[in-house]
């Protein structure tokens, strides 16, 4: 019996450090393309997802349009969370993402921002046209949907023509508020979710003067974490989610 119990020992140590050298279970990992202004809610959101699920998520933030093209051409991403619906409309359109995981998540807002120690006084769009304002900063229209929003309300509002000179464009929303913090331009217009009071001050424009900022995500076709993309989507608008989202500004549809 001596014998046979340490014969049962010693194959059981072996099995153990075998078990031990060899690959250990695969992580679960999943890729979301997430629009700029998502970068402050998303980080703060993606790090207790995170700890909440064991899954580990990485974020490609940029403009929407970029996204969305880079989507079209292969990108292995999981997860697509635009600025506007239109582009997951789109990329739906074209057999891209799982229609039945599309939702809005969120619906965002504008404003007029400068640094906090700017001499002028800026707190309206008409502000913009003054002679003094030299440089404006707007994410470029033709791909980020912020700065479609802030060109609308310019040109609600007449002032298009009379500032479009003065404009300098940021490839995204977050490279645009760059621009002003940086003091590379007097004002621009950026989104709520990036306003940061300790930096610049920032005034709400009407929401009516622009299409609304609805904001759409879904999971992309050829993902094969399904399951933990779709997890993802659900925690954004879930208890712990949801209240984050709102602190940034966000307004966050009930499902």
């Amino acid at each position: 019996m001596g014998r046979t119990l340490r014969f049962f020992i010693l194959i059981t140590l072996f099995f153990s450090i075998i078990s031990g050298c060899g690959p250990k279970s695969e992580e679960i990992e999943i890729t979301v393309a997430a629009a700029s202004d998502l970068s402050l809610a998303f980080t703060e959101v993606g790090e207790i997802f995170e700890q909440e699920t064991g899954i580990k998520i990485t974020f490609s933030f940029g403009s929407t349009g970029q996204l969305a093209d880079q989507i079209e051409h292969g990108a292995p991403f999981d997860v697509f969370a635009a600025a506007n619906i239109s582009f997951v409309d789109n990329l739906r359109e074209k057999g891209l993402v799982n229609p039945e995981t599309q939702m809005t998540y969120a619906f965002g807002r504008i404003g007029l921002t400068t640094l906090l120690d700017s001499p002028l006084n800026i707190e309206t769009l008409e502000d913009l046209a003054k002679p003094e304002v030299i440089k404006i900063a707007i994410a470029n229209p033709d791909h980020a949907p912020y700065g479609l929003a802030a060109k609308q309300a310019l040109e609600t509002l007449g002032l298009w023509e009379q500032i479009e000179e003065k404009l300098v464009y940021g490839k995204n929303i977050s490279e645009t508020l760059t621009f002003i913090e940086t003091g590379n331009v007097e004002a621009g217009i950026v989104a709520l979710s990036l306003y940061n009071k300790e930096k610049v001050n920032f005034h709400l424009i009407d929401e009516d003067l622009h299409a609304p900022l609805e904001q759409s995500i879904a999971v992309i076709n050829r993902t094969n974490q399904e399951q933990a993309a779709l997890d993802f989507i659900n925690f954004i608008l879930g208890p712990i989610g949801k209240p984050i989202m709102e602190s940034y500004g966000f307004i966050v549809p009930t499902q």
